[in-house]
């Protein structure tokens, strides 16, 4: 019998007919009473719960990326770049669990193989890896899921993210080292593309009100005043480390120097809780938690991907967005970024 026939039989809709055959819809009594009568059977025998057996894991192998600390269960991002299937550690939000697409099972006899149970049956979600430290990738991310793109972000610094693209880890890394040409470097000529994310502002970042009178980094010298740190290879530590040597300041004589947080949003956050009163961050930093900035220089913050890579939907979705109008006023407001340059190829 058709669902138009049955349905103009019985009186149901045919959309409830459908959802009832794809078991979306479990009637009510009058419905499936109805649906006995027409079809001359019983409500038992067109309702009978169907013997089920235990859903068997979806599992797969996939290679962790920044994963030092992941325990079995920990959620788990999924995606492929190239023929590898990477799993990335996804942190938990302050008022959110993570974004999952599986979750750790076991680890292998390397600290990157791991087994995954997967969520669901795709074995690489098609999205984009992008490796690196700038906090507004979250801008990025939820206007690339407005244009049906996924973003996978890989907390990493600079250095690190680089690392993670030339080992074919991640899609992109995103670098703002001073030394514009390392990337260059460390790939064949011809090899990579360079799309500029913005230039941005990276500075001290302090305490509402100022209550340590902080000026300059003369100042991170005195007696009292605590800092805190990113870790070797950050853009950030390069920054500070270079602004001591200038003012004639050892970083042993500095308290905290040696306290670490992997992290523009991270850093700050330990000014913000009143654990230091001072940290080398992004202007944007200070802006998403209400506290006091003090520039030091202006960087060019940039996306760094293989050239191969540019001919792939999902890249050419982001590249998309970096170019778009709503997502650069975004960009400029959240983060106060300069977004003059922002989607142009770099030479």
């Amino acid at each position: 019998m058709a669902a138009s026939e049955l349905a103009r039989l019985t009186g149901i809709g045919r959309p409830t007919i459908y959802a009832i055959e794809a078991g979306k819809y479990i009637p009510n009594t009058v419905v499936a009473l109805r649906l006995a009568h027409v079809l001359e059977s019983t409500v038992e025998e067109l309702f009978a719960a169907a013997k089920t057996t235990p859903e068997r894991k979806q599992t797969t192998a996939a290679e962790l990326i920044s994963s030092a600390d992941l325990v079995r269960g920990a959620a788990v991002r999924l995606c492929r770049v190239g023929e590898r299937l990477v799993g990335v550690a996804s942190p938990v939000e302050t008022w959110q669990l993570p974004l999952a697409d599986g979750r750790l099972e076991s680890r292998g006899p390397r600290a990157t193989h791991a087994i995954v149970t997967r969520f669901d049956g795709r074995e690489g979600p098609e999205g984009l890896v992008l490796a690196g430290c700038d906090p507004a990738v979250s801008v990025l991310a939820r206007h690339m899921e407005r244009n049906g793109a996924e973003l996978v972000p890989v907390r990493s610094n600079s250095s690190d993210a680089l690392e993670l693209l030339r080992r074919r880890r991640v899609h992109v890394a995103g670098t703002h080292l001073p030394d514009r040409a390392r990337a260059r470097r460390l790939f064949a000529a011809g090899s990579i593309a360079v799309v500029t994310f913005g230039t941005w502002e990276e500075g001290l970042v302090i305490a509402p009100g100022n209550p340590r009178r902080i000026h300059g980094i003369a100042d991170l010298g005195r007696r009292g005043v605590r800092v805190v740190n990113r870790e070797p290879g950050s853009a950030s530590r390069m920054l500070l480390d270079a602004e001591l040597k200038r003012a004639g300041l050892k970083a042993a004589g500095l308290h905290g120097y040696d306290r670490v947080f992997p992290g523009h949003l991270p850093a700050a956050q330990q000014v913000k809780t009143g654990m230091a009163d001072c940290c080398v961050a992004t202007r944007s930093a200070a802006l998403a938690l209400g506290l006091e900035f003090q520039p030091l220089v202006s960087r060019r913050y940039d996306l760094v991907l293989h050239s191969e890579h540019l001919g792939l939907a999902v890249v050419e979705r982001m590249l998309n967005v970096l170019t778009s109008s709503r997502f650069r006023r975004e960009l400029e407001a959240v983060a106060g970024y300069d977004t003059r340059e922002t989607g142009r190829r770099a030479e």
